[in-house]
């Protein structure tokens, strides 16, 4: 509970329910008291339109993004105008309680300009205003805000726009009109830019109601309903704009979800998955796994023979997520591969691939690798890192780091230079390679799971477990310690384990 306190929009709600919840309860006195009888149907709008709100708000928690986020305060600042409306026609005729209704009408009146210009701002995100209009209006807004503000603060030393009388009652005077600059202003200039958006029509008649329809109830029913009616066609505006700019939004999110699945489609066709990779080798038992942050991941994986006596291993983390990750995994992962065929160390091979990602790396992203090459004879390692996460190396019984030398990660510089590490593994001997999504895992606490963690997760395995199952094993690990928390890195693994030359591992 004390979690979801620590999430404002928990606030919001809150702030609604107990908005309607005054309201009701408020009504009540409206069936007691002779004087508040004629604000009987005021009252029971402002009792309906508190729950929609509340309503409305619940409803609109879970979306995402700047635009929404303004949308749940236009839907509290309706709220606390409903809650004012309600305060303000239980102090009229209340002679006693003049001061009081003129504060709350001065804070209506007030709220008024909020609101407005809360919807103002929604709108410029949603309907994405340009043009010379636009400049205009921002620089003038805060001018006419000024003046409006300043009009309606004066009538606290004298009754330039309103007064209540002697008998509590709310009188406008002869400079009334004074009120309505910024808000004539400020309709006329956000009825033009609405227009002349390049959102779709729905879109731009979904935002033109917010205007709209407090005017219309205005022109057609001011004599008989007061402001209650005013706000309800207010909410009734944002109810429609909810409906139709979300809907919207919908379907561009779902048109972009389909290309999403379609990549990930793409990239996980490019890392191979068929286990056991090499059924015809049994001199080596070999596990890869890859759990993307997003629907597509910057982090990749390969192998492959690069002739009969040699495996090339590689493990890699691209800068970033999302699409631009992924087709930039994709061009290293193929590199990569490519170059290995070409002969050369580890350290020879990023090299050249390094130059080749650095001639034409616009976007300046980078990725860090670690590629090793196993002569599959000898047990003989040869490795070298870009930048990359230590490899673990099951040598003596136990997995320990192996701290390599490391180079830039790849794409970083040009010039960069890298160096070969070599180990020779014996029979039994294993290697663990994996991304900073291992080490990196992070729990509710922002604690990390770290390389220690990693390592006694490997240690605690017992001795002849399949790759497969290390793996397995190793990510239960990094679930049960992060638990509920969410997965903020991509999350790859690359597991080894070397069983000898051809004769001595088909003997076994």
């Amino acid at each position: 509970m004390i979690k979801k306190l620590k999430d404002v929009r928990i606030y919001g709600l809150i702030f609604t329910v107990i908005s309607a919840v005054f309201i009701i309860v408020l009504s009540v006195s409206f069936f007691m008291e002779k004087r508040l009888q004629p604000y009987l149907y005021d009252s029971g709008i402002d009792s309906i339109c508190a729950i929609f709100c509340a309503a409305l708000y619940f409803g609109c928690m879970k979306q995402e993004g700047e635009g929404i986020k303004i949308f749940r305060n236009l839907i509290v600042l309706v709220s606390l105008c409903f809650a004012l409306n309600e305060s303000i026609y239980f102090t009229i005729l209340a002679p006693e309680r003049r001061t009081l209704c003129f504060a709350l009408c001065l804070i209506s009146k007030l709220l008024d300009l909020v609101l407005l210009s809360f919807f103002y701002w929604y709108i410029k995100i949603m309907l994405d205003f340009e043009g010379k209009l636009l400049k205009w209006s921002l620089r003038i807004a805060p001018f006419l805000i000024a003046f409006e503000v300043i009009v309606l603060l004066s009538n606290i030393f004298y009754p330039t726009t309103f007064m209540i009388d002697a008998d509590g009652m709310y009188r406008t005077t002869a400079f009334a009109w004074l009120e309505g600059i910024y808000l004539l202003a400020a309709t006329v200039v956000t009825l033009i830019l609405i227009f002349r958006s390049h959102s779709p029509r729905n879109q731009k008649a979904a935002a033109l109601t917010f205007v709209l329809f407090p005017l219309v109830e205005y022109v057609v029913f001011a004599d008989q309903f007061a402001n209650s009616a005013q706000y309800g066609m207010v909410l009734m505006s944002l109810i429609i704009m909810y409906c139709v700019i979300f809907n919207e939004k919908s379907k561009k999110l779902a048109a972009t979800q389909v290309e999403l699945d379609m990549a990930t489609e793409i990239q996980t066709g490019m890392l191979p998955s068929a286990f056991p990779a090499f059924p015809n080798r049994p001199e080596f038992d070999l596990y890869a796994s890859m759990d993307p942050a997003k629907e597509v991941g910057g982090d990749f994986y390969d192998f492959f023979m690069i002739d009969d006596d040699h495996l090339g291993m590689v493990i890699a983390d691209v800068s970033g997520k999302g699409i631009p990750a992924s087709l930039f995994m994709m061009s290293a992962k193929i590199l990569i591969n490519d170059h290995s065929t070409m002969g050369g160390t580890p350290a020879d091979i990023l090299e050249r691939v390094n130059k080749r990602v650095c001639a034409n790396n616009d976007s300046h992203m980078f990725v860090t690798v670690w590629f090793g090459i196993l002569e599959i004879s000898t047990g003989k390692l040869t490795s070298a890192s870009a930048g990359h996460e230590y490899p673990m190396v099951n040598m003596n019984g136990r997995y320990e780091l192996l701290k390599d030398k490391h180079g830039l990660a790849i794409g970083a510089m040009d010039i960069a230079r890298y160096r070969n590490t070599e180990v020779t593994l014996k029979k039994g001997d294993s290697i663990f390679v994996y991304t900073d999504g291992v080490a990196e895992a992070t729990d509710a606490n922002l604690q990390l799971f770290g390389t220690d963690r990693t390592l006694e997760a490997l240690n605690a395995i017992p001795e002849g477990t399949p790759q497969e199952e290390v793996l397995t094993r190793v990510r239960a690990a990094v679930d049960a310690f992060v638990k509920e928390a969410p997965q903020f890195d991509d999350l790859t693994m690359l597991g080894l384990k070397y069983n000898g030359p051809a004769e001595t591992a088909t003997e076994e």
